[in-house]
């Protein structure tokens, strides 16, 4: 019987945010041992990514890099209702995604020794986030 979890985070202007501990939680709560947990984001300028949990400096690498790929203001964009980081943070959650899948056995998420799980914040200013956790197994 899949199992899910709603969680709610408050995250900082274009930072990152480790969720891993509570989808951890989510997954212990379900009580499955063996299966998948999808992680995915309700929002279109946000978005999830497995990465490196122990040196921070390559979140800041990736947000620089994004600076690039997507930059704010670009005369370009057609799309800037809310702003000038607007258009960008739609692309920058296009590019990096809204979902996870992370396998599951013995009961914990199989991730690798070095890997986190991040909630990624693509606006200037700080958001309320929610994100869904679906454990099956």
């Amino acid at each position: 019987m899949p199992h899910q979890a709603h969680l709610s985070f408050t995250t900082r202007p274009r930072a990152t945010l480790d969720i891993t501990a509570d989808v951890a939680a989510a997954l212990r709560a379900s009580g499955i041992r063996a299966g998948l947990v999808n992680v995915f984001v309700q929002h279109t300028s946000c978005s999830l990514l497995i990465t490196e949990n122990a040196d921070p400096d390559v979140r800041r690498d990736l947000e620089t890099l994004f600076a690039r790929l997507a930059p704010d203001g670009d005369p370009a964009y057609r799309h800037d209702l809310e702003g000038d980081d607007d258009m960008a943070a739609h692309a920058r959650s296009v590019l990096s995604g809204a979902s996870l899948t992370i396998p599951v056995g013995d009961g914990r998420l199989l991730l690798g020794t070095w890997q986190g799980v991040f909630l990624w914040e693509h606006r200037t200013a700080s958001h309320a986030r929610r994100v869904v956790v679906t454990v099956m197994g």
